[in-house]
């Protein structure tokens, strides 16, 4: 059995077994007395070391079998329970060691299966009776059985090797070599390559696949709380150009070279050394990278939402500068895949270019590439926190993906203050399929009908035709994935930069019900097609069956406004049901309108969902000095905002 991870053991148990008359149990009560006794019991009882007198400083417990006194279903329990398994035979005795390649390793393969992944130390006892050594025949065993983690020779009778012995088993379940080394390949197993491929990446921080000294020195200090010395760096660098001359290039440490040293120590029996640093990078027993690792608790009060905090944002514009390698200001296709290359996935589709800011190519920029993880963070947090440690955030003792996050306060002391220092909102943007909701979303990025159809995003279309009766995108190259349903981007709203994320939500009759998840929002945009009729009156009785009373800030949209404007079938006008109802002026958007195409709409809502209590006045007509008198309590959120602000514009 293999725990999460090393530094979560509390006690580890070894189990001895092996042929009757081999010494096992001389050997635990050596271990114990430290002198060697004759009057030796059939067997003893479990014995408990205390981690303070061990060197790995866990408790451990020795269990010692004997088949006179235990069953066969008591072995069998004690095999299940044991976290290392110690096969003792006697080295002048050849038959005990037969009995460990015949008995006892294939009752260990029925117990725990052909692949278990319990360590076997094999102990060769009474070495103090024989002049020759039984290695090479131990040595085909271990090549036999890649369970076999070591062997030593001792003597309970001469004393020699006992407390090794016990190390050597510690070191098995602690810092076990299987998952690292294949011993008849002798090389890395693919599991550990991918593991310690991922730290030379990280740790490679200019990107240029290279580790030079200050990198190796940065490597050192955080797996090891110490630095390395100029001339030990040099040393390293030269016992690895001597046996691999591509290990080194240009003084720096090349990845196969890294992969080399971490090689060498398996070889010289440093396994802990590969273990702390992968431990250190997050990983566990089975090189996998262990849960808390990647998802530490947060606590999200009901109400409250998840932003990247300053030290989240410094951390990631560092990483889209880091592999912008022809420093674009933005990430093409082999960028952003290699980005990722520290993941198990990508985690973004083909369909990443229509929710955020990208470039003329479709390819994202930095503001790009911030709100798509803003947009993740407000959505799931716990898949940032997963993907930022996927990507090196630094981890420690002291420092964690919580603090590349903040929690908001809960909404209802927002309304309580009549102010907010939140920094991303959510709008939902609701009508009838076929209204231009698509297109009108795009809009926030700054798009209009002519860039989405050179994006490839209408598919043989005609020029009049709405992205939303086509109801797809096509992706850069002319295929047809879904339209997005999140798009993002930033936007200043009296000085402060917020996040306006769009989810568009088709309804096809007014009977569709609404699920509570399509209504709560920070504010709605309710979308009809002035051309159309029939139009309006859909989301006149949406407004009425689900936000009338709802308090969510609500404005009205027209869309289409370039096409000529038809008379609605509806006993108010769109201007009348906005005065009736106390909502913002009706406004009117057209997506196919040259650049610059308008933003306003998009900051009036961004405005709405910042100051809720003001939703009923008519936004068009506040002037700054009036939100000065309203708002002055924001100045706070506003001096919080501005260090990250000025950093990230600095970058872009």
């Amino acid at each position: 059995m293999v725990r999460d991870c090393a530094d979560f053991r509390s006690t580890i148990n070894i189990l001895l077994v092996g042929d009757s008359g081999v010494g096992k149990t001389s050997l635990i009560l050596t271990l114990v007395s430290e002198e060697f006794t004759k009057d030796v019991p059939a067997r003893v009882e479990q014995i408990i070391i205390p981690p303070e007198v061990t060197p790995e400083y866990v408790a451990t417990s020795i269990t010692d079998y004997c088949a006179k006194e235990q069953s066969e279903d008591q072995l069998i329990q004690e095999i299940h329970r044991a976290d290392v398994i110690c096969i003792v035979y006697a080295v002048d005795d050849y038959s005990t060691l037969q009995s460990a390649s015949d008995r006892w390793i294939p009752l260990l393969h029925m117990v725990l299966g052909n692949e278990h992944t319990t360590p076997v130390v094999l102990v060769g006892n009474k070495s103090d009776l024989v002049t020759d050594s039984t290695i090479d025949d131990v040595n085909d065993l271990m090549r036999a059985h890649r369970e076999i983690e070591t062997c030593v020779e001792c003597s309970a009778k001469t004393l020699r090797n006992i407390s090794e012995l016990f190390y050597y088993a510690q070191k098995a379940v602690l810092h076990p070599t299987a998952p690292l080394y294949q011993v008849e390949e002798r090389c890395l197993t693919e599991k550990a390559k991918k593991a310690l491929t991922r730290v030379f990446k990280i740790c490679d921080v200019d990107n240029d696949g290279l580790l030079n000294d200050v990198e190796l020195n940065a490597f050192q200090k955080h797996c090891f709380n110490a630095p390395v010395s100029p001339s030990a760096l040099e040393e390293v660098k030269e016992t690895v150009k001597r046996q691999l001359p591509d290990g080194v290039h240009k003084n720096c440490l090349t990845l196969d070279g890294f992969l080399f040293l971490n090689c060498l120590f398996i070889l010289r029996g440093k396994h802990q050394t590969i273990w702390t640093v992968l431990k250190k990078f997050g990983y566990n027993l089975r090189l996998g990278l262990g849960a808390e690792y990647l998802n530490p608790g947060l606590m999200i009060p009901p109400g409250a939402s998840t932003e990247l905090s300053p030290a989240g944002t410094q951390f990631l514009v560092a990483l889209f500068e880091r592999f912008d390698r022809d420093r674009d200001g933005s990430l093409c296709p082999s960028e952003l895949n290699e980005l990722f290359s520290l993941c198990p996935s990508n985690p973004w589709g083909s369909d990443v270019a229509w929710s955020v800011p990208t470039n003329d190519k479709g390819w994202i920029t930095l503001p790009g590439f911030l709100a798509k993880w803003i947009l993740t963070t407000y959505l799931d947090v716990r898949e940032t926190m997963l993907y930022l440690a996927y990507l090196g955030y630094p981890i420690n003792e002291n420092n964690n993906q919580t603090q590349a996050v903040k929690v908001t306060r809960e909404k209802h002391l927002d309304a309580q203050k009549k102010q907010t220092n939140r920094g991303v909102f959510l709008c939902h943007v609701i009508g009838q399929h076929g209204a231009g909701k698509s297109s009108f979303c795009q809009g926030l990025l700054k798009r209009n009908l002519s860039d989405i159809k050179s994006f490839g995003m209408l598919s043989r279309a005609s020029s009049t035709t709405s992205l939303d009766k086509i109801g797809q995108f096509g992706d850069m190259a002319g295929g047809g994935s879904e339209a997005p349903k999140y798009i993002v981007n930033a936007l200043s709203v009296y000085g402060q930069e917020k996040y306006l994320i769009l989810r568009d939500i088709d309804v096809y009759n007014t009977s569709d019900a609404l699920n509570p998840d399509e209504i709560n929002c920070d504010v709605a945009c309710l979308v009809y097609d002035t051309s159309d009729p029939k139009s309006f009156q859909f989301i006149a009785k949406i407004y009425i069956k689900y936000f009338s009373d709802k308090g969510i800030p609500c404005l009205l949209v027209g869309t289409k406004a370039d096409l000529e404007r038809a008379p609605q079938n509806y006993f108010l006008t769109p201007e009348d049901f906005c005065t009736k109802y106390n909502l913002p002026p009706l406004q009117t958007y057209s997506a196919s309108r040259p650049h610059p195409i308008s933003r306003d709409v998009f900051l009036k809502l961004a405005t709405m969902a910042s100051y809720p209590h003001l939703r009923t006045l008519d936004l068009s007509n506040l002037t700054f000095t009036s939100w000065l008198k309203l708002g002055f309590g924001a100045a706070a959120g506003i001096a919080i905002a501005l260090g990250i602000m000025r950093y990230v514009h600095r970058s872009r």
